[in-house]
């Protein structure tokens, strides 16, 4: 069996948009006809750039290979160019290519991923949901109303969920990490303190920050809200400053987690061995696929720290942190995205249900990509799959993050 032809979609969810701008689904088949999807979770280019990357690195590095042989694939993507270190543009395209590899052997041998990468060890996986709004709230008023907030964190608990993720301490700039603004810590207080008042103890808060603050500001916030007991706080200082994340979980007692914008166990290795971070956040599509997000997964282990594979993506993407996810012992929890979208564009093969997500029984990945669908709606637009502003934190005014990608009026 060896890999033969690539096909590329790049495709826009509809309104409200969550999962970003648009998803990178890659699609391979082998000479004896047996196809495999995958995402590419890489946003640093554009997608019309991304796909030539993608090109290049299945022509160069895999087409006409064993899709068994992916220690090797990953090898060659590693070193390409003579580099041997991530490039989480590279490794990116790589990922989404051999996540479709896994699909591509489940389906060979009628057996789940999850069965190739050593079985099951978890039979249903914890689910967690970033707070959107409700059909009745406004936009933009339910970014910066702890009210609003409380009242979506109580429906996701009544509809199974134990544990819920915002992040109202904004803005995310080009910049680099800033002093919060008082005005910010005095809405993150407002936040946690209204949702924990709407869940009690029925789930967890997950406080998200996506490095913006520096080790200075991020401390202040984190103290501020401990109180509340968040179960983590999320990348409270840019992901390469690890030292520096180092000094943010010593002085606040909130967990540290981090990870989505790492690539390859090598990026993942000095957050563990620094004590930077307790809970680690691969995007499976970014950080190297399933192998190497399972050797990352058994690097955590030894220093007995959790994994919470992260999602703001498509539902491919998902599907294989929840393969990883039943195979590993210290999985946590996995984030996870409802929309109609998610759900119609693997025809609701792989579900939440109570708050959990059931280890997939069906070969390969376990889903059924509508193609037609994801071809449907095709990405038209100029921008990133998330972007930062220019402008720096706003300490007169205030400042708010609008959810990942504003969501667009189709």
């Amino acid at each position: 069996m060896k890999l033969r032809d690539l096909d590329i979609i790049v495709t826009a969810p509809p309104a409200p948009g969550w999962g970003g701008r648009y998803w990178i689904l890659v699609k391979l088949t082998t000479d004896n006809g047996i196809t495999g999807w995958g995402e590419c979770y890489a946003a640093a280019v554009g997608p019309k750039a991304m796909r030539a990357v993608i090109e290049d690195v299945f022509a160069r590095h895999m087409q006409g290979e064993n899709p068994e042989n992916i220690e090797l694939m990953f090898r060659r993507a590693y070193s390409s160019g003579f580099t041997q270190r991530p490039d989480p543009t590279v490794i990116g395209a790589f990922s989404g290519l051999e996540i479709a590899c896994w699909d591509i052997l489940g389906k060979a041998r009628e057996r789940p991923v999850w069965a190739l990468m050593g079985g099951r060890m978890n039979e249903r996986i914890r689910a967690y949901t970033y707070l959107y709004p409700l059909p009745h709230h406004q936009l933009p008023d339910f970014w910066v109303s702890p009210e609003l907030a409380a009242e979506s964190a109580a429906d996701c608990v009544n509809r199974g969920y134990t544990a819920v993720k915002f992040d109202p301490a904004g803005p995310y700039t080009l910049r680099g990490g800033h002093m919060p603004a008082m005005s910010d810590i005095a809405q993150s207080v407002a936040f946690c303190r209204a949702i924990r008042e709407a869940v009690g103890d029925r789930a967890d808060l997950l406080f998200g920050t996506h490095g913006q603050f520096t080790t200075a500001g991020a401390i202040r916030l984190g103290q501020a809200i401990e109180p509340f007991s968040p179960l983590w706080f999320e990348e409270p200082v840019p992901p390469d400053c690890v030292g520096q994340m180092a000094q943010v979980a010593a002085r606040v007692r909130i967990p540290v987690a981090t990870g989505e914008r790492l690539t390859t166990k090598a990026e993942f290795a000095p957050v563990l061995r620094e004590g930077a971070a307790a809970i680690l956040q691969p995007a499976l599509g970014r950080a190297g696929g399933l192998w190497e997000a399972r050797k990352i997964a058994a690097m955590a282990e030894v220093y007995n720290a959790q994994m919470a594979p992260h999602l703001y993506a498509g539902p491919i993407e998902w599907a294989a942190n929840i393969h990883l996810a039943v195979s590993i012992p210290n999985i946590l929890m996995c984030e996870t995205i409802e929309t109609e979208f998610h759900n119609r564009l693997i025809g609701g093969t792989i579900r939440v249900e109570n708050g959990f997500v059931g280890a997939p029984e069906a070969p390969g990945l376990g889903i059924e990509v509508d193609e037609a669908l994801a071809r449907a709606h095709p990405y038209e637009g100029d921008e990133l799959h998330l972007q930062m502003q220019e402008e720096p934190c706003d300490y007169v005014n205030g400042n708010v993050f609008a959810g990942g990608a504003p969501p667009r009026k189709d």
